[in-house]
């Protein structure tokens, strides 16, 4: 999984309460098990008109936004089922960051397992980086992991928290099983030891 240390791009403000994980990768999307590719699902019912064409009104579809990094959501993002391809589908298109006052369980989890950072603010701040993000090509947001800041495109900074078990994840660019292969040297004592004190296992 790639690092992620900062950050710095377009910020894309979605000012919508309660995206789900199907207006995030529409159901139509998940006959596949790859990771790549879902990128040109993503939001795919609002970003395509009926006849497949693009929706020149959605976020992501106008020019400042098309290679956006980051987006700004409203409350609650990530809600619905718990599909990993929510994940999936914004790291395809390039989304590494996602900035929301809440997120649902389970979304957020699948975030740190899939190298995109969730990140909680108030909603005072979140009104702030929406304002940010509102600029089209001047949108532009750098992150810094270490140092836990946001700052917006006037030079102004804001804070947040992360949980120092997940920080230190996205800062190594671990998954689920390089997190337990940093522990390779005591696993392997514990077989050794267990194999000489139960040869029968």
């Amino acid at each position: 999984m790639e690092k992620f240390t900062t950050l710095t791009g377009v910020a894309a403000p979605l000012p919508v309460v309660n995206i789900d994980t199907d207006m995030i990768i529409p159901k139509d999307y998940l006959k596949t098990i790859k990771r790549t590719g879902l990128g040109k699902g993503l939001f795919a019912e609002a970003r395509y008109n009926e006849d497949g064409s693009p929706n020149a009104d959605f976020v992501l579809n106008k020019p400042a936004y098309q290679n956006a990094k980051i987006i700004v959501a409203g409350d609650n993002f990530g809600c619905g089922s718990s599909r990993e391809h929510a994940p999936w589908a914004l790291l395809d298109f390039g989304i590494r960051c996602v900035i929301s006052t809440s997120f649902a369980d389970i979304f957020y989890n699948n975030c740190f397992k899939n190298g995109i950072l969730p990140i909680v603010v108030s909603q005072d701040n979140l009104d702030k980086l929406m304002d940010d993000a509102s600029r089209g090509s001047n949108a532009i947001l750098s992150i810094d992991l270490e140092a836990q800041t946001i700052s917006g495109p006037d030079g102004g900074s804001i804070t947040f928290d992360i949980d120092p078990a997940r920080k230190h994840i996205m800062l190594e660019g671990l998954d689920d099983i390089g997190t337990t292969l940093k522990n390779d040297a005591s696993i392997g004592s514990f077989e050794n030891k267990m194999q000489a004190e139960r040869p029968w296992l």
